[in-house]
């Protein structure tokens, strides 16, 4: 059965940049604080206005307060937009797009792989130039899914492939390691052979979206790949490792082979349950919308990205049986003991462990929890790598 939607360009018609970007932020915010000042200033005169002796003095001073309000907020509306069209349009002309033949360079990259993080639905749905398409980033740039590509930029016979997902907000760069760290894509090529892809998202998509996006991405793959492939990994971090169990889901409904290629899952501190974050994140939103005044702060905090929200649910859907594919869970923890009642509570900063190890899943599935380590130590830690590698090597 052919799968119900198409894959996605991988370069798609670029419309808006940087700068288009923040002239939207900066205008919705000032809306909203304008609503907020308003709010405040009306419920203050309301209460003036309602005094007889200066009442009638009230009602001059709020026809002034308002007048002058609204022409400030106008000011920074229209000037503040009018500034940034003209950085648009200097951005345009320098080439400051994808078009550019110039990689983006690191900061830019983080950059924008942050606001995709905290607006990427929105960036698609507006043709965004700051949208990442899904696939593989060699020094910052795309890298074609083609035979010819793939074959260039690894020319040796590789048939077994180690792919690695990034969390919210994040690359392929936090694979990179740091003092006292590993860094576990570069690593696992040298202990076990495996070729190690790392693969880039916009991960303010909601995760259904991106999972489908990655079970046609990795078909795909497939298809491109130069040599025979024999074999597959995938090791998701946090928001990547729901992105694996989406994309098995919707790979039922269609007619995929890497699926039976995929020998082993990794999840590391993936909100299985949900994040409780996000869910906190979700009250603060509903507590906003009670009051006039703070309402307007509600509505700043609900243009966080789909991708965020889904956070709160985990994967959306249970995953059935999978027996021929080993599924394994790394949980971390604030505290020395994984185990500790203040850090079952505390998780990783982020994500509990109770969440990062939770499952519906039967068959080959293990889990363990690590003391002492932060949602984003779960990235480099040797000892997580040390796990990896005995899961890899059969050694349980």
């Amino acid at each position: 059965m052919p799968p119900k939607k198409a894959p996605p360009p991988l370069t798609p018609p670029s419309k808006t940049g940087y700068s288009a970007t923040a002239k939207v932020a900066l205008q919705e915010t000032t809306a909203r604080v304008q609503e907020m000042h308003d709010a405040i200033a009306a419920t203050s005169f309301g209460v003036l206005n309602r005094i007889p002796v200066i009442g009638g003095t009230a009602q001059l001073i709020q026809q002034a307060h308002d007048a002058i309000a609204g022409g400030v907020y106008s000011a920074i509306h229209h000037a503040g937009g009018g500034l940034l069209d003209v950085a648009d349009s200097l951005e345009k002309r320098n080439g400051a797009t994808e078009q550019s033949n110039q990689p983006p360079g690191r900061l830019a990259s983080n950059l924008r792989s942050a606001i995709n993080g905290a607006f990427g639905d929105h960036l698609a749905e507006s043709n965004s130039v700051l949208a990442i398409p899904m696939g593989l980033y060699r020094h910052d740039q795309l890298l074609p899914l083609t035979h010819e590509a793939l074959m260039a930029a690894w020319p040796e016979n590789k048939q077994r492939l180690c792919i690695f997902i990034h969390g919210l907000v994040c690359n392929e760069h936090c694979w990179e390691a740091g003092p006292e760290t590993i860094e576990m894509p570069r690593q696992i090529e040298v202990d076990t052979g495996y070729t190690a892809l790392t693969l880039r998202y916009n991960s303010g998509l909601p995760i259904v979206e991106n999972g489908l996006q990655l079970a046609l991405w990795l078909e795909e793959l497939l298809v491109a790949w130069p040599y025979p492939l024999q074999e597959l990994i995938i090791i998701g971090h946090s928001m990547g490792g729901l992105l694996a169990r989406s994309a098995f889901e919707q790979s039922k409904t269609a007619d995929f082979n890497w699926p039976a290629l995929t020998r082993m899952v990794i999840c590391l501190g993936s909100p299985n349950l949900g994040s409780p974050v996000e869910r906190l994140g979700q009250l603060t939103t509903q507590a906003l919308r009670m009051t006039r005044i703070t309402e307007p702060l509600a509505k700043i905090a609900a243009q966080r990205s789909q991708g965020i929200q889904d956070l709160r649910h985990g994967p959306g859907r249970h995953l059935s049986a999978t027996p021929d594919i080993a599924w394994r869970f790394i949980g971390g923890s604030l505290t020395e003991d994984p185990e500790n009642p203040l850090g079952k509570i505390l998780g990783d900063g982020l994500v509990t462990p109770g969440s990062a190890t939770a499952h519906e899943l039967e068959g080959n599935v293990q889990s363990i929890r690590l003391g002492a380590v932060n949602h984003m130590g779960l990235l480099n830690d040797p000892r997580v790598y040390a796990q990896i590698l005995a899961w890899l090597n059969n050694k349980e």
